[in-house]
Order: C-alpha cells, then sequence, then structure tokens
C-alpha cells in the first residue's frame, strides 16, 4: 500500500502524512491495507425499503431504501473512518489522538480510543449539540470547546497534530486512512442490492462518505449518480455546483440546525471541491435544504419507517421533494438515502415537536383512557 496524491499522483509511503507535500493535495490510499482497525465489533448496517417514504412523494414510481448507519457501534458512520484510522496511528506507533469534529466523530473518536486504552483530545464548536458533547465526555476524551464555526476546531486540530505528535483522526480528508475505511459503504451497498443503485443521496460536510460510497460501488464493477445533501445555512459545494464553479469557496458562518454538515470549509476548500468533483464525474448533483424541511423528514423517518435521526442523518429524505421537482428522479430510479446519524446524538429539534402526549386522570378508568386514545387516533 502507499498514499498518493488525488491531484498531482505524487506517492508516499504508508506513513501519517496528511497533505501532499509537493502540491497540498488531497492523500489517498492505494493498495490493501491490512493493518487490523480497532474494533467495537462493527458489522454490516441494515439496508430497509421505505416504502411509506415512497408513497409520500406523488408522482415518484420507483424504491428508496435507507442505508441505516445510525446502527454502528456510537452510532454514527463516522465509525468506519475512526476504525481505520486508528489501528493505522496505532500501527505507526503513535499513542494518542486528536480530532475536530462537529460531535459525531469526535464521540466515535472518543469510544474507540477508550477501547485501545489511549488518550484522545476532542475539539469541537462551542454550541455542539449536548447529546454529543455528552456522548464525548461518557468516554473520558478530554473535551475542549472552541467558540465560533467548525473550521476553527479543524485548525486547532492540525496544529496539535503538526507540532505535539497526536494522530490527526479529524475525519474530513485530511486522514487518507479514514476514508479509505468508508470505501466498505460502497461494496455493502453492492452486495446488498444484488447491484449498484442508481442514485445515493449523502449528508455533505466536506464529502469522504461521497467518496467512500463511489469508491465502493466502483471497486464493485458498479456506478451510481452521487447526489450531496447540504444545508442551505452551509452549502459551499451546493453553491459552487448551482454556478457551475470548478472550484469551491469557503462558506460564512453557517446557520443551520444540521451541525453533522454545517462545515464552511474555510482553509481546506480543496476538500470541497474534489467532492464537487466527484459529484460531477458521477452525474450526480449537490443539492440544499432548509431545516424546515429536515424537521419533516425527522418526523417523517421516525413516524413512517421507525428511524430515530438526527437532522443531518434526515437531510436525504428532505432532499427528495426537491430531486423529484426538478427531475432528478426519473421512473425506475434504485435510490438509496445514507442515514448517517442516530436522534439520541440531538435530541433538540425533536423536543420540539409537537408530540401525542396525554394525562391520565385515573388509570382505572378503562373507558376514559380508550375514549382518549380513539379520540386522538381521529385527530392525526
Amino acid at each position: 500500500m502507499e498514499l498518493r496524491c488525488v491531484d498531482c499522483a505524487t506517492a508516499y509511503p504508508p506513513v501519517l502524512l496528511y497533505r501532499c507535500k509537493a502540491c497540498g493535495g488531497i492523500l489517498e490510499t492505494v493498495g490493501d491495507d491490512d493493518t487490523p482497525s480497532v474494533s467495537l465489533g462493527e458489522s454490516v448496517t441494515p439496508l430497509l425499503r421505505a416504502r411509506r417514504i415512497e408513497a409520500s412523494l406523488p408522482g415518484f414510481s420507483g424504491e428508496i431504501w435507507l442505508k441505516d448507519e445510525t446502527r454502528n457501534p456510537s452510532g454514527s458512520f463516522k465509525d468506519r473512518l475512526v476504525a481505520a484510522a486508528m489501528g493505522r496511528a496505532l500501527a505507526l506507533g503513535i499513542g494518542k489522538v486528536v480530532c475536530a469534529s462537529s460531535g459525531n466523530a469526535g464521540a466515535a473518536t472518543a469510544a474507540y480510543a477508550a477501547r485501545a486504552g489511549i488518550p484522545a483530545v476532542i475539539i469541537v464548536p462551542a454550541h455542539t449539540p449536548l447529546g454529543k458533547v455528552t456522548q464525548i465526555a461518557a468516554h473520558g476524551a478530554i473535551l475542549l470547546l472552541v467558540e465560533g464555526h467548525y473550521s476553527r476546531s479543524y485548525d486547532l486540530a492540525l496544529a496539535l497534530a503538526e507540532r505535539h505528535g497526536f494522530a490527526n483522526l479529524t475525519t474530513t480528508f485530511i486522514n487518507p486512512y479514514a476514508v479509505a475505511g468508508l470505501t466498505a459503504v460502497g461494496t455493502e451497498l453492492v452486495e446488498q442490492f444484488g447491484g449498484a443503485p442508481s442514485h445515493v443521496l449523502v449528508p455533505t460536510g466536506s464529502g469522504p462518505l461521497v467518496k467512500g460510497v463511489w469508491q465502493g460501488i466502483a471497486a464493485a464493477g458498479g456506478t451510481t449518480r452521487l447526489i450531496a445533501v447540504q444545508a442551505e445555512g452551509c452549502a459551499p459545494i451546493v453553491q459552487a455546483f448551482e454556478t457551475g464553479a470548478s472550484e469551491v469557496t469557503a462558506w460564512g458562518a453557517p446557520q443551520t440546525i444540521a451541525s453533522g454538515i454545517s462545515d464552511p470549509l474555510i482553509g481546506y476548500e480543496r476538500d470541497g471541491t474534489y467532492t464537487l468533483k466527484l459529484v460531477r464525474e458521477s452525474g450526480g448533483r449537490a443539492i440544499a435544504v432548509g431545516d424546515d424541511e429536515l424537521r419533516e423528514a425527522m418526523r417523517l423517518l421516525a413516524r413512517s419507517e421507525g428511524l430515530y435521526a438526527e437532522p443531518t442523518g434526515a437531510s436525504p429524505i428532505a432532499a427528495l421533494p426537491r430531486l423529484l421537482a426538478q427531475g432528478a428522479l426519473p421512473p425506475g430510479s434504485r435510490v438509496v438515502c445514507m442515514v448517517t446519524g442516530h436522534g439520541f446524538k440531538d435530541g433538540k429539534a425533536y423536543q420540539e415537536m409537537p408530540v401525542r402526549t396525554h394525562k391520565v386522570a385515573d388509570p382505572a378508568d378503562i373507558a376514559a383512557v380508550a375514549g382518549l386514545c380513539e379520540a386522538a387516533l381521529a385527530a392525526a
């Protein structure tokens, strides 16, 4: 195995290197990596047909499937990246890790570091949802809260890695071994489908999951249209796609409930540009959704399909009506929505939704309770 720059093709031995020394480009792994991952018992995640969501889309004629990444050990797809990257760090003799995160990668890193018995420093924006912060702290990691947007946390993690010997497990494109851990998502999809889906909708910050899906499906001999889904309040890749730009420019201050994709890409815009290139090469597109659409998608997933997802994880569902209106989902489409993070990560949006909760004055009055239930069901 070796590392290779995706821009200038310069090759490097499999050491811990975060950018190409020749041009500053993104590095990827080439060849098989037989380094053992740190494991918490990962397995293939479920692929579920979403027939009620299909029925909720007027004019849609095809199939909607949910790749349920909430079933990973720490509750998000980030476990795949962290397990691979931490295994490589340990193999290289590095015994401490750092991770800049909007929450999920930090939780994964903290969990897998606890499993490996090594210290972890997790750096998150100060406004990170409480559920994610709580999960990180539970695993005993050193937690640093940084005011401002995610890119400030990214810069601090990079500095600690470069100057103080931490392995950087930040899950942008910065760690090539982490990104390689996502290839399995694409190969799993092909195996579960018996072929490649026509479209895969991916919640997208900087975009490693887009690459993992694309690379895994390609390795299995298939192709798909990649749909990068971002939030309207932080959509640098969508902005470049819609304007026809060849390069992504950084976003300003993010404004969205989808914390997992609120990455403005300040200082590492090349990550977004690479993701944009992959999307275009696949014949896909980038699309942004609003917070109200995210809330409705969360509700639909939970009440129609039984999946409890955070706002970011529900973003592909939010994008479906827009894609259908744009004519991007022709008849016969077999669409996969990547549900990337569990609802326990960020329950605030659910807590603000109307619920069907009623106080029972007298549990012994079965007739009154039954009447209350019937009335509530009729009003639903």
